[in-house]
């Protein structure tokens, strides 16, 4: 056994994401986008990624194959049932792999037992003999199931975990395949298991909760304290029905209550959020912006108590860093339950000195705008500031004064004319459709050419008749500012969004005395 094995006050963790996690609906990952995830789980620190079911098909088998060879730092293992066939396809697919291991399972319960298997308890019991059996004479690691073990009767199951024990297997899990259990409940069912099997100290016990009941991690936690030591889980809580256990919830109640679990993982928790954003982005299954750890409010506050609170010390209301997990950081979302202090903090942020009264008249405007605007960003707030509170004398820099499009085969032509306050100006240019021609030409008069980080067109109305609302938002060094446009025609809608913006650049680049960095023309 590894030093890992005999250290008791460590939790292996054991991915199945790959396997338990690609079940869910709408979940499917092609060979090569499990390889990433598995390679990415490696350097997680993953003890051990179950890579597939390589009797379930081809794809299956090849999956796991490519993975246990070229995957390194994890332990690969592959689930079978205690059928030959299962097992050998197993071993073929993980003979090549540098540490590998079986994972065996049977269901156990008595409906499992009688109404899925058609097999009586003693059958059972020979079908462990038997498959464990095989299986250890492959492998030095096996790991043996019992499915559906927290509705199966615990005397029946304890001689099955011993019948496991006695046939070679290494690691006794104890699933929740269902979500049935509660935690108090779970917590005695695997104490009584361990306390009844007395296996050797080199086996051990491992838990593969299920969320039906929300109560996964709860449960897998519970089974730790009683004895568990390796925890079965996938990156977002990924899995059949309702999920799995989530790995990132599991490894940060570990990690932020050592003092009261008094474990720890092997797992570098700084690579958390990348590994979920990767599953997410290759599964196509989104994480919810509530999802503990890994959600996009996580580390968001937006209630103006909770806000003030973070603001004067993070841990008022964060039990662990955004960094500790990989998030980009603590985000105050600024809306209508927001408070001054957020907001006044948000302000200095932008590079605004306002006097007492200035900040106190902007929070009143904010305050109505959170009214008709869900959202408020940066770019509303400066444009506030500079529209409302430090009113300019200067008019707008610029206004559409005329503009046509041409498309057809080929890339579209734009022509912009605008007017200026010493005349007009007129440019041409081409692009990817009338709008990218159209900002081309914008940019090329205009000899400016700052940052478009957001861009959007919608219907004002679902009529067809329905006006195109734009809004676009541009940045320009430290200067972000909005723009909206509004007309019957979205292309129109969009050049006089983008001029919008473009004079805010230039209103709020003057309420802080700074000046917008111009472009040189480019040659026609």
């Amino acid at each position: 056994m590894t030093e890992k094995n005999r250290d008791k006050n460590r939790i292996w963790i054991f991915d199945t994401t790959l396997r338990d996690g690609e079940q869910a609906a709408g979940g499917n990952l092609n060979v090569a986008e499990k390889l990433q995830i598995a390679h990415r789980l490696a350097r997680l620190g993953v003890d051990v990624i179950e890579a597939g079911f390589p009797a379930a098909s081809p794809g299956d088998f090849e999956c796991v194959r490519t993975i246990g060879q070229e995957v390194q730092g994890s332990t690969i293992a592959g689930l079978a049932r205690t059928r030959e066939q299962d097992i050998r396809a197993c071993y073929d697919a993980l003979k090549s792999a540098p540490s590998r291991r079986i994972h065996v399972f049977i269901a156990t319960s008595p409906i499992h037992m009688q109404d899925k298997l058609r097999l009586k308890p003693e059958e059972v019991l020979q079908e462990v003999k038997t498959g464990i059996s095989l299986a250890s004479s492959l492998f030095e690691d096996v790991e043996f199931s019992a499915e559906d073990a927290s509705r199966s009767e615990l005397p029946f199951l304890i001689k099955v975990f011993k019948m496991a024990v006695a046939s070679g297997a290494t690691t006794l899990n104890i699933p929740d395949t269902v979500g049935y259990a509660t935690p108090e409940e779970f917590y005695e069912f695997c104490k009584a298991i361990i306390e009844g099997v007395g296996a050797p100290e080199h086996v051990i016990y491992s838990v593969h909760c299920h969320d039906d009941l929300g109560l996964a991690v709860a449960n897998s936690l519970a089974a730790i304290r009683a004895g568990a030591r390796q925890a079965e889980c996938t990156i977002n809580g990924l899995g059949e029905r309702a999920g799995n256990a989530s790995l990132e919830e599991i490894v940060m109640a570990l990690k932020v209550r050592q003092d009261f679990y008094g474990f720890t993982t092997g797992l570098d928790t700084t690579k958390l959020h990348s590994v979920s954003s990767l599953v997410s982005r290759l599964s196509g299954i989104a994480v919810p912006p509530n999802k503990a750890i890994v959600g996009a409010n996580a580390f968001a506050h937006q209630a103006g108590i909770h806000q003030h609170g973070v603001l004067k010390n993070p841990l008022t209301y964060e039990i662990m860093k955004p960094e500790d997990v990989g998030a980009s950081g603590t985000e105050l979302v600024l809306g209508k339950h927001s408070g001054r202090h957020a907001f006044n903090d948000r302000i200095e942020h932008l590079g605004y000195a306002l006097t007492r009264e200035q900040a106190q008249t902007a929070f009143e405007l904010f305050k109505k705008l959170c009214d008709t605007k869900k959202n408020v960003s940066d770019g509303d707030i400066s444009a506030l500031i500079a529209d409302e509170i430090l009113v300019p004398d200067q008019k707008n820099m610029y206004e559409l004064k005329h503009y046509s499009v041409r498309t057809g085969e080929g890339p579209a032509l734009a022509v912009i004319t605008l007017a200026t306050n010493g005349g007009e100006i007129s440019d041409a240019a081409t692009g990817n459709g009338p709008v990218d021609a159209a900002y081309r030409a914008i940019w090329r008069a205009i000899e400016l050419e700052p940052e478009l980080i957001s861009f959007s067109i919608d219907a004002t109305s679902d009529h067809s008749d329905a006006m195109g609302e734009a809004m676009v938002t541009l940045r320009s060094g430290e200067i972000v500012a909005p723009g909206r446009g509004v007309s019957t025609d979205i292309v129109e809608s969009a050049i006089k969004a983008l001029i919008s913006a473009v004079n805010r650049l230039y209103v709020i680049a003057a309420a802080r005395g700074v000046e917008l960095q111009k472009k040189q023309k480019p040659a026609a």
